[in-house]
């Protein structure tokens, strides 16, 4: 079988990021995203531009039952050497106004997709020659802030997992990765939202930048990705009482 890459939350921003810097290395990819999302056309493109074989799969991973019928078909067909788990999702909203399936499709998108997903295709990576996961986090993660909340929580789950699953198979075929990106320009909602303090300014990255350097590091088997390192050395100098009440002011301005 050809060796491929999986990346969740494909279809656009970093995902689809990921998925092209792969296709200019001549890597095969299996995109997934939501159904009715516009992966098809996204495949099809890759394979013609990069000569590249490109396969795609559309699922709602935050139910449960979708992600084991993915790992189901992938371990079936394809032989996988990286796993990206790039799903994901977030907000900005008052803890009283958030509603249960708000806080219950963060913590499944954000957690359990990324925790079981790379569980149920672990034996197909240690199987091969070299095996590489790279698990999405996000600068929130260290740094709790109001009004958003759940997600940093979330986050901080990530983190965590990857890089105690990174020791756990230290000396093994795989490695585990993890990036803590800050703001991404992905699209005009998000631009508006973080341009409205100076700070989201100075941290804002293009995908296609954060990509090309993910990937690099990822090869190069760095378990903690640098991809801003001014605004990381900044974090992790400046203690909590002072970031968090000065994120959750920030965040406050995106409630409009």
């Amino acid at each position: 079988m050809s060796q491929y890459a999986l990346i969740t939350g494909a279809r656009k921003g970093l995902g689809k990021a990921f998925a092209i810097e792969l296709s200019k290395r001549k890597i095969n990819t299996i995109l997934v995203s939501r159904p009715n999302d516009g992966l098809q056309d996204l495949c099809e493109e890759l394979k013609e531009k990069y000569q590249v074989d490109c396969r795609y799969y559309e699922t709602d991973l935050s139910v449960y039952n979708n992600l084991i019928d993915l790992a189901d078909w992938v371990n079936l067909h394809f032989d996988i050497i990286i796993l990206i788990n790039n799903v994901g999702t977030g907000g900005t909203i008052r803890m009283t106004d958030a509603s249960i399936e708000y806080i219950d499709k963060i913590l499944k998108l954000n957690i359990v997709t990324t925790s079981v997903l790379t569980h149920q295709l672990m034996p197909n990576l240690l199987r091969q020659p070299k095996g590489y996961i790279l698990n999405v986090s996000s600068l929130a993660a260290h740094l709790p802030i109001g009004f958003k909340t759940v997600y940093p929580a979330s986050k901080s789950f990530i983190y965590s997992f990857s890089r105690g699953l990174n020791q756990e198979l230290k000396g093994s075929n795989v490695s585990v990765s993890v990036v803590s990106p800050g703001p991404i320009r992905t699209n005009g909602d998000v631009v508006n939202r973080i341009s409205k303090g100076y700070f989201g300014k100075f941290m804002i990255l293009e995908p296609e930048e954060i990509a090309k350097k993910c990937i690099r590091q990822l090869f190069e088997r760095k378990a903690e990705i640098i991809v801003n390192p001014m605004v990381w050395l900044l974090i992790k100098i400046l203690p909590t009482w002072i970031t968090t009440p000065l994120m959750t002011k920030i965040a406050k301005k995106e409630l409009g």
